[in-house]
């Protein structure tokens, strides 16, 4: 019932707003530019550093429903999910998501474990996306703890030419075979709504919302009504409910401009038990209760942003500042199930919590030169709270944590000519529980032709341990697994090439890049068995490496837009275990993917289609202490998303209707899953729950 009243709601806003006064200004074609890495805001074809570039078109194009299924589209990021936690992280070159810095507005994003790193994609939603910046490398200059594999910075909208826009929509998906509109149903439910307002020429406002309900999909599990004592009750996709809103409000005169914006999720994730217990009720007719111990999470999210660009004199200041915090929650409840009543309900207790004070200013233009100029920065991360091990793998006791971080950055750019700049930096981190971290960049642009560009760069990033890695301590009869406080952060450098040239021909607008990218990281952490039998801890231990070979090609003549992509990268891992080092040798990925987008003429209907397909991949595991290391494999894998879109009513309307996962992936065999300390591998991968077909509605003036 709630979500139909969301639903009618949205779409009468939108309705009652159409009534009002029209601006008449109209949208102006402006050239694509960038933020992450720059100076100021600043042409794509000018930046010092390789960004990839996913617009609001695009992302509209997918139907996607989050930052994950974004992603998931592009070449060397795969989605992980789990679906036990609810949560989704990119891996990036091979490395988790502690590893890949996630920014909103350039601001890192806080998450269950610290700020930046780890982040649930399917928490962001593209409510208010204008666009999403990625940068692969090492960017520990500009970003600082975590940004090792890479940066993906999301872009909120902030400016709009009309006087009042209004955007609603409803977006109805099956998952899988499964889908109703009733409260219990089955599906993907989602609806959100994005009001713009220009209050002068200097002011302008911003409310969002956004309402993304997923009703869980069962697989080969028997839902949270089955009892049998068969392990097979509860989900492979457990179901969650999402609410997100923000609100913000801009001012804009001469050189000068700041906005705030605040910002709120809520999301609701149910956990169903497998696990049925029998408990006999002696009442002499062999009566029993069946139940379950589940538990509900539910987490809750504050964020405040602050950013101001002045001029003071002829210097250039940018600055941010940001209170986030997070509090994810979980209560159990004992389950009768044949009943479907909650027969005892424990109070609320956080496992994790997360208190952010953040800020990072920026001044350059020091000399007023467009021949050469330089920067200096400041970023400090103040970070408060606490992670309680129930959230993952082990039980203990709730870990206090305080952290403050204080950097210092600089780095110059200089125009040596028309066609050729260099910007070398460095950043020094001081942290009350690490040694003092230095990361050094060179970053090189040289301009070949009027329409292509070399660029060359090489950078370092450091990550810092996190708490479980610090911290973790589970001993008992079975069991010791024990975290180091004595660990060293990880370093990691990369090295790139990236060239990439547009020409026209024949009236098609032809872009083609090639890029080579390096990434060695020293000191990986890895957990140990350190004493036979079930001795375990975390060591700085590993050296990782990365080879990455990429290309894509871009078409585009009249209505019609198609890109072609190709990658090969290869991963060296050197692990080691009590007895055994494993080899070194490159194990190698293969990934391809394809898009195309075609609009009719004089009807405006337009269909897009996606595809990605990804090689087997390898890496080594360790077999046991007895065996060793072995080689093992994960099964490749194709996606393709199929998308048609009919605007109607003088293009105020939109109908898209299409089919995602077309060839119906759900898991895939595994034998690269090592084991924990006290579980065995998994022999499934669960990456998706299979084809699902959806219908959306915009509504849009």
């Amino acid at each position: 019932m709630k979500k139909k009243v969301l639903s009618v709601l949205s779409l009468s806003i939108a309705f009652w707003m159409n009534a009002q006064e029209k601006d008449s200004l109209k949208n102006k074609k402006i050239e694509e530019v960038v933020i992450t890495g720059q100076y100021t805001q600043q042409s794509i074809n000018k930046s010092i550093y390789k960004v990839e570039v996913i617009d609001a078109q695009q992302i509209k194009n997918m139907a996607a429903t989050n930052v994950a299924d974004v992603l998931n589209q592009t070449l060397n990021i795969q989605i992980t999910p789990d679906t036990r936690s609810g949560n989704s992280t990119a891996t990036m070159m091979g490395l988790n998501g502690n590893y890949v810095k996630i920014l909103i507005d350039n601001i890192p994003v806080v998450g269950d474990t610290g700020l930046g790193s780890n982040i649930d994609l399917t928490k962001l939603s593209l409510n208010n996306v204008e666009r999403i910046e990625i940068v692969k490398g090492s960017m520990g200059v500009e970003y600082g703890n975590g940004a090792v594999a890479g940066v993906i910075n999301i872009i909120t909208k902030k400016t709009n030419n009309k006087k009042i826009s209004v955007r609603a929509s409803l977006q109805e998906e099956t998952v899988r075979n499964n889908y109703d509109l009733k409260k219990k149903g089955n599906g993907r439910h989602i609806q959100n709504i994005n009001l713009d307002y220009n209050i002068s020429d200097n002011w302008f406002a911003n409310i969002s919302f956004n309402h993304n309900q997923f009703m869980g999909y069962e697989g080969e599990s028997k839902g949270y009504k089955y009892f049998e004592r068969d392990n097979k009750r509860g989900y492979e996709w457990n179901p969650k409910d999402q609410y997100d809103t923000s609100a913000l409000i801009r001012y804009s005169k001469n050189k000068t401009s700041f906005f705030y914006k605040l910002s709120y999720l809520y999301e609701k994730f149910n956990f169903y038990n497998p696990e049925v217990s029998r408990i006999p009720l002696n009442d002499g007719m062999g009566g029993a209760l069946y139940e379950s111990m589940d538990r509900e999470y539910n987490t809750k999210r504050w964020a405040h942003q602050f950013n101001i660009q002045t001029n003071i004199g002829n210097i250039r200041y940018i600055g941010d500042f940001s209170y986030q915090n997070q509090n994810r929650k979980y209560h159990e409840y004992n389950y009768d199930i044949p009943n479907r009543e909650v027969r005892i309900n424990r109070e609320d207790q956080s496992y994790y919590k997360t208190d952010v004070i953040y800020s990072r200013g920026m001044f350059s233009n020091f000399l007023n030169s467009k021949t050469f100029d330089f920067q200096l920065g400041y970023e400090l991360d103040y970070t408060n709270g606490y992670a309680a091990l129930i959230a993952g793998d082990f039980f203990g006791e709730a870990v206090k944590r305080k952290i403050f971080t204080y950097s210092n950055f600089l780095s110059a750019e200089w125009n040596i000519s028309d066609k050729f700049s260099v910007r070398p930096g460095a950043r020094l981190s001081v942290s009350e529980n690490f040694d003092n971290q230095f990361n050094y960049s060179l970053s090189a642009r040289y301009k070949t032709s009027e329409t292509s560009n070399l660029r060359m760069v090489a950078g370092t990033a450091n990550r810092f341990p996190t708490y479980d890695e610090l911290y973790t301590y589970f001993v008992n009869i079975n069991h010791d697994v024990q975290g180091n406080p004595d660990l060293n952060p990880e370093k990691g450098f990369s090295a790139g090439a990236f060239w990439d040239q547009n020409f026209t021909a024949k009236d098609w607008n032809i872009a083609y890049s090639v890029n080579a990218l390096y990434l060695n990281v020293q000191d990986r952490i890895e957990m140990v068995l350190i004493k036979d039998p079930s001795t375990y801890k975390y060591m700085n231990m590993d050296k990782y490496r990365n080879m990455l070979l990429s290309a894509n090609i871009d078409f585009r003549k009249d209505q019609l837009a198609f890109s072609l992509r190709g990658s090969v990268s290869g991963t060296s891992v050197n692990l080691n275990s009590l007895n055994h080092t494993s080899p070194t040798d490159y194990q190698y990925l293969v990934q391809a993917g394809a898009s195309a987008t075609y609009k009719l003429k004089n009807v405006n209907t337009g269909f897009a289609l996606y595809y990605k397909y990804t090689g087997p991949g390898r890496n080594y595991v360790l077999e046991s202490e007895a065996a060793g290391f072995r080689i093992g494999k994960v099964d490749d894998f194709h996606m393709m998303d199929f998308i048609v879109s009919q605007p109607f009513w003088k293009d105020h309307m939109e109908l898209s209707v299409g089919v995602k996962n077309i060839f119906d992936v759900t898991t895939l065999n595994t034998t690269a899953n090592p084991g924990t300390a006290h579980n065995g591998a998994a022999d499934r991968l669960n990456l998706f729950y299979g084809r699902s077909y959806f219908a959306r509605l915009i509504y849009q003036f």
